[in-house]
Formats: structure tokens, sequence, C-alpha cells
């Protein structure tokens, strides 16, 4: 028997307000977490409520990403406002991540 289709196990982290020094550390700590499932092979960070990102939650979002490399595992970002895009492009991280438009358009990427 042939596997046709085999959907990874997606989890979502939904963040909201700013992703600053202040909780910086909560957020990654958040993130490690679901990454360290073995069930998870997909984390999506959907930034739609994130008002706004300094240096301290970029660095949180840069340190899981290279977790999830070393595990072997995928994180993406979604739902990124044009205010946090901007952030991201001039750090050039726009590169790097993996960014997608809307959790549903992920969704639908997954089953293709």
């Amino acid at each position: 028997m042939q596997v046709v289709l085999q959907i990874p196990k997606i989890t979502v982290i939904r963040p909201h307000g700013c992703l600053n020094a202040t909780n910086a550390l909560e957020l990654e700590r958040d993130l490690t977490t679901a990454l360290a499932q073995d069930e998870i092979s997909i984390l999506v960070v959907n930034l739609a409520k994130v008002e706004s990102l300094d240096s301290a939650g970029l660095m949180a979002l840069v340190s899981t990403l290279k977790l999830s490399m070393k595990l072997g595992k995928t994180l993406r970002l979604c739902s990124v406002s044009p205010a946090l895009r901007i952030i991201f492009e001039l750090t050039q991280l726009d590169d790097v991540f993996e960014i997608w438009e809307s959790e549903p358009e992920l969704a639908i990427a997954q089953l293709a």
C-alpha cells in the first residue's frame, strides 16, 4: 500500500500584543515547548494580533527557527501585518522565515 497524502501534524501559536523584552523569553519558552513535542512537525506562528515587535521578540523567533532546523521540523509565520513585515524586510529575515499570508492559505498548501 502506498501513502498518497500524508499531512504532518501542525501546531499554531497565536501571540498577541507587543512582543518585546518584557515577554520575549516567555514567547520563546512557549514556542520551544511546542516544537519539542514529538507529534508536531510544523509550528506556525500566527502574528495577526501582534501589534509591535522589538529586537528581543525578533530574537525569540530566530532562536526558535534555529531550534526547529536542529530538530528537523518547520517553523512558519503567517498573517504578518505590513508594519511587522517591514521589520522582517529591513533585517532581511523575510528571506529566512517562511511567511504565509494566512492560516487557511497554509492549510490549503499542506493539502496540495
